[in-house]
């Protein structure tokens, strides 16, 4: 009876950080939560990135979740109605159309976790993901440890000389690094 009569609330969590800073870690270890809470869900991923998986959303160490890679947020409308919790991995590369998404499910009562870089490879702010921590309801930022000197790092420095936004990679592309150290690496490559 209870849980007929219970409101459903629904919500947008942002995971946001670095490269090498959990944020899959995170999203995966929210939706595990959910699940031994039994509440339904779906995730989702952008069909681009196949670094670990085409089907799975995979963090660095290799924990793994199983996902629907979309080309399009807007398939995200077409879950089943009894589903209570939506994921979204690497939200960076999906285009500004994510927010309205997130937004409308977030109000048919679904929770909405979304993880992605909140900063490109230049230090800019990246997709949408501005725009979402801007209308969620939590948002955590997540850190690396700076791999020059040992601080927190909240950059993701890329190592090649591509001038592309999206560039997918792991260590042989990108490296954490804090604020300073970022800002030497960038001096140097003028």
């Amino acid at each position: 009876m209870f849980q007929e009569n219970h409101k459903k609330n629904g919500c947008i969590e942002v995971v946001c950080g670095s490269m090498f800073s959990g944020k899959t870690e995170e999203l995966i270890r929210r939706l595990r939560r959910a699940g031994f809470a039994n509440q339904k869900m779906e995730i989702f991923k952008p069909a681009v990135d196949n670094r670990y998986s085409d089907v799975e959303v995979v963090s660095h160490d290799f924990h793994s979740i199983k996902s629907r890679p979309i080309a399009s947020p807007s398939q995200m409308l077409e879950i089943e109605d009894d589903v209570r919790v939506v994921g979204v991995d690497e939200a960076q590369f999906f285009d500004q159309s994510l927010v309205d998404v997130c937004q409308t499910l977030a109000n048919r009562g679904v929770r909405v976790i979304v993880a992605g870089l909140d900063t490109d490879y230049q230090g800019k702010p990246f997709g949408p993901m501005p725009m979402l921590m801007a209308v969620a309801e939590d948002v955590q930022k997540v850190h690396a440890i700076c791999v020059k000197c040992g601080n927190l790092a909240n950059h993701s420095h890329r190592l090649n000389k591509s001038r592309d936004l999206v560039v997918l990679g792991e260590k042989d592309v990108y490296e954490p690094l804090c604020r300073e150290c970022f800002n030497k690496a960038r001096a140097a490559e003028k």
